[in-house]
């Protein structure tokens, strides 16, 4: 018997196995008519000391994150799932969506890529092991 899920939460962040975990992700969707939340972290340590501390400029950073991460949203819709939705949050990605993003969206899968896009943790894949170990919810992890 196949489980079937009515919320799942994927995170994006255009790397190679971020965009193999969305594809899953909408086929997932579509196979159980679940509803699709697209998550992606503007993450601090991108910016400088005087960048982080300037509110327009993380606003801005923000705004231009959401304006991308709509573009998932479509392609998703084109896709065939009828219900998505975005989140943009901030901070450490695995502690920020473990902490902050499912227990506000409450889903029942999390599907995230192996190996993230940027900085260090990049190579150990700290984030989604940390994400695998942490959730509360079961974790897809593609690669």
């Amino acid at each position: 018997m196949a489980t079937t899920f009515k919320r799942i939460l994927v995170g994006v962040d255009d790397s190679a196995d971020a965009l193999l975990a969305f594809d899953y992700a909408i086929h997932q969707a579509k196979r159980d008519q679940a509803e699709l939340i697209i998550v992606s972290v503007l993450e601090h340590d991108d910016m400088n000391v005087y960048q982080a501390l300037d509110s327009d400029y993380v606003h801005g950073e923000r705004d231009e994150l959401r304006d991308h991460v709509k573009s998932y949203q479509k392609q998703a819709q084109d896709a065939g799932v009828t219900d998505v939705k975005l989140v943009i949050a901030e901070g450490e990605p695995g502690e920020t969506i473990v902490r902050d993003v499912i227990p506000h969206v409450q889903p029942d899968l999390l599907v995230i890529g192996s190996i993230a896009k940027k900085g260090v943790s990049r190579y150990f894949g700290s984030q989604a092991a940390y994400m695998a170990k942490y959730a509360p919810i079961s974790v897809m992890v593609v690669r």
